[in-house]
């Protein structure tokens, strides 16, 4: 399979090269032109292991690593790493099935992909003959910069800097990042919200491609953000693995219709439920639950992207985007349009706005459902679930909870439902708190002991002992100044 960017045909190259680029150099991503070349036999992917599963299913992704490459790739990504060897558990919570994927070392979805994403890298590294320095950027919105940090940190021959809207995460998630270990890891706060950040990130790659800014300094730009497919394509193993754990348990039968909803913000997470469908897994609707900074719910209903609106920052901090960067991706698979992609991307950067032609519409309204929650619904969902079903949902998960009701409120003939579940209660444990009726302690950490203390669920290893390690990261900017901080970081020898 070749990738090429979502805005110009003529720009191909390999899925090594694509993961180690990040991004296209006109800016675009870099996108499979089709699935229609790929081999695989989903319904014999059910019966295996989760790892046997991902082997599989990364090796049809991306063919420069042979299916002996991946396993071995695979496997050091994950052995020991996870709470349970089938990395994802699901869960049955009322009549919908929770996906869990927040059993990994930091407590977020993005271990399933970032456990992975250094191994690829630098394999990747190797194939292409690359002997630079990978200076890898990354935007987060809260959980990407941890999960980042930590599958980098001291990997040979890359370094790592996260950005992040300052005052925009959690307190459980800034300490996360501060603290990170690792001579070749560095994170900085940007005065702004994450579409800053990110819209910081790709300038610096525009400007860098642009003027040569790195040329003979031994070091080259990628990305551990999902506008890297090297972070994507790990997401849709986890599509596969619900699926088989419903047909174990016999609530589906092979080829029954399973509808995901997920908690949605960049848009990866369910872009890599479109790529499962596109691999052949029985997906119905693709249900994309967004909380008060609601653009994509009336994008889904209207044809109309437009940014140009209030953000809230809000008690599900991850999903605080107006600028979702995978969408594109989608536009481009469904239209097969890159000249189409290439003026919508410079309509929203001239006027934040774009509106998609009727064709298009009509595709996606056939795939997805849109809706949204706002705090008082999240916290709402939270405390409902707990009361009745005895199980505790941080509020990325009781948005996408909320969501799934009114999809099948909406639609009575509805599918088997799944909903991913992104991150531990324990990181944003005040909102929590209070969701259960209880009032916070004095701060998140006190929040945290509470929490234990109530319900019994056990806070992660990870988050034990967060509160006493020292900060080792303070660097705050502003989004100007991203350029120069980068470049000056990637001058220096030791961070």
């Amino acid at each position: 399979m070749i990738y090429q960017s979502t805005r110009n045909d003529g720009l191909t190259v390999s899925s090594a090269q694509a993961i180690l680029d990040g991004m296209a150099g006109d800016g675009g991503l870099y996108s499979p032109a089709s699935f229609s070349g790929i081999s695989l036999d989903w319904r014999a992917l059910l019966p295996i292991s989760t790892r046997d599963m991902a082997t599989r299913i990364l090796a049809a992704l991306l063919p420069s690593f042979s299916e002996a490459e991946m396993g071995e790739l695979v496997r050091r990504a994950y052995e020991g790493k996870f709470e349970t060897e089938d990395l994802t558990p699901t869960v049955r919570v009322g009549e919908d099935t929770v996906l869990e994927l927040f059993r990994g070392p930091t407590s977020a979805f993005k271990d399933v992909a970032l456990s992975m994403l250094p191994l690829l890298m630098t394999a990747a590294r190797e194939k292409c003959g690359v002997s630079d320095e990978i200076l890898i950027l990354t935007a987060t919105s809260g959980d990407t910069g941890k999960a980042a940090m930590e599958g980098f940190a001291n990997v040979p021959g890359t370094r790592i800097l996260v950005f992040y809207p300052y005052g925009g995460v959690s307190p459980v998630q800034q300490a996360q990042m501060v603290t990170q270990e690792g001579d070749n890891v560095g994170v900085c706060a940007v005065r702004g919200n994450f579409d800053d950040a990110q819209t910081g990130v790709k300038a610096i790659f525009a400007a860098v491609e642009r003027e040569g800014l790195l040329a003979g300094k031994g070091v080259r730009l990628s990305s551990a953000n999902s506008i890297n497919i090297g972070r994507l394509a790990p997401q849709v193993v986890y599509y596969f693995k619900a699926y088989a754990d419903l047909v174990r348990e016999g609530r589906i039968a092979v080829g029954d219709l399973v509808d995901f909803v997920v908690p949605t913000g960049n848009f990866g997470d369910i872009l890599a439920g479109y790529f499962a469908k596109e691999l052949g897994l029985p997906v119905g609707k693709l249900i994309c639950a967004s909380n008060a900074n609601n653009i994509l719910t009336d994008f889904f209903a209207t044809g109309v992207y437009d940014r140009n609106r209030p953000f809230y920052r809000t008690v599900s901090p991850s999903m605080d985007i107006l600028v979702s960067s995978n969408l594109e991706r989608l536009l481009f698979l469904l239209s097969g349009d890159a000249k189409l992609v290439k003026g919508l991307m410079a309509s929203l950067a001239e006027t934040g706005a774009y509106t998609v032609p009727a064709h298009l519409k009509a595709k996606l309204d056939e795939l997805f459902f849109a809706g949204c929650c706002d705090d008082a619904g999240t916290k709402a969902a939270i405390g409902r679930v707990w009361r009745e079903e005895g199980y505790l949902m941080d509020t990325h998960t009781a948005v996408a909870y909320h969501v799934a009701q009114q999809y099948k409120a909406a639609c009575p003939s509805h599918g088997s439902v799944v909903i991913l579940s992104t991150a531990s209660p324990y990181k944003f444990p005040a909102a929590v708190l209070e969701a259960l009726g209880q009032a916070p302690g004095a701060d998140e950490y006190s929040a945290m002991a509470q929490i234990e203390r109530i319900t019994g669920v056990p806070l992660p290893k990870n988050l034990r002992g967060l509160k006493d390690r020292p900060a080792r990261h303070g660097d705050v900017i502003e989004p100007e100044k991203m350029l120069s901080y980068v470049l000056d970081k990637a001058g220096k020898e030791i961070w």
